[in-house]
């Protein structure tokens, strides 16, 4: 395919081009394709960064989340990170194993597990402050445009997260809820 210049020497788009950019099923227009290829390219960035610290990057976000409360159930955690128990307790029994982290169980109540830094997960924090200007300086993008990007990807979240479509599963003719305590295995 042959490129032709406009009258101010820019690349002309041909009609291959424009027919794509209007096709709604266009890869590049997807948004999730964006985002996963974002979210795996900006990962990429994270790993040789995390690495020395021996974290991986869900590791990172759980450090995070503590470094900001300190003491969180795993409940809680979960909530904060969107992720499930089953994702989060290998995780965390990895975090603990590396002396990052406490795992306590409620007196209260046996069901609930406290994650607590340790000295050592506390003082782990030092040296990720290196993480955020690192990233930035290899993404090579001016700060308020990634704080742009971060205030339309909450809104992208918050808007889909509104949209209802929970973890819902009819069964049987009724929607149950993850919360009913029914087993859907």
């Amino acid at each position: 395919m042959t490129r032709t210049r406009d009258s101010h020497g820019s690349e002309a788009k041909s009609r291959d081009d424009v027919a794509v950019s209007r096709d709604p099923l266009a890869l590049e227009r997807q948004v999730c394709f964006a985002l996963v290829v974002a979210s795996r390219s900006v990962l990429s960035i994270y790993r040789p960064l995390l690495e020395p610290m021996g974290l991986t990057h869900p590791q990172y976000l759980v450090m995070l989340a503590l470094w900001d409360q300190s003491s969180l159930s795993v409940r809680e955690i979960g909530d904060l990170l969107g992720l499930d128990s089953p994702t989060l307790s290998p995780l965390l029994k990895r975090l603990a194993g590396a002396g990052l982290v406490t795992r306590t169980r409620s007196n209260d109540d046996e069901r609930r597990l406290t994650i607590e830094l340790t000295e050592r997960g506390r003082d782990l924090r030092q040296e990720a402050l290196n993480i955020p200007p690192a990233v930035v300086a290899r993404l090579g993008i001016e700060l308020s445009e990634l704080e742009s990007l971060h205030a339309a990807l909450i809104k992208v979240i918050a808007a889909a997260r509104a949209t209802g479509e929970r973890d819902t599963l009819v069964l049987n003719g009724r929607s149950i809820e993850p919360s009913d305590g029914v087993d859907t295995k």
